[in-house]
């Protein structure tokens, strides 16, 4: 894994399964200029997961306005997302 830097963070989104769910964070993503360096998704059963690596370096948005706005997608299509500094996360989940 590459060294975190501080504009690197980590976005989850746990759900039911359906159509558009990449697609919606992907937008979200991609009007705001941050560049995805990393997803995975899974579908167990009828729950979607996925994961994602981000740099926001290129982004005007601060990191709550992102926050606020991906909470607000995920909102309208029915599915959690959170979103933490990959230094804070490496932080809170090192072994």
């Amino acid at each position: 894994m590459a060294e975190a830097t501080p504009n690197r963070i980590v976005i989850t989104v746990l759900g039911k399964n359906r159509p558009g769910i990449v697609a919606a964070i992907s937008r979200v993503l991609g009007e705001e200029g941050i560049d995805i360096r990393d997803i995975t998704q899974s579908i167990i059963e009828d729950i979607f997961t996925m994961t994602m690596i981000a740099d926001m370096t290129a982004s005007t948005s601060t990191f709550a306005e992102l926050q606020e706005r991906l909470a607000a997608t995920g909102k309208e299509i029915g599915v959690d997302v959170q979103i933490q500094r990959e230094d804070v996360f490496n932080f809170m989940y090192r072994l």
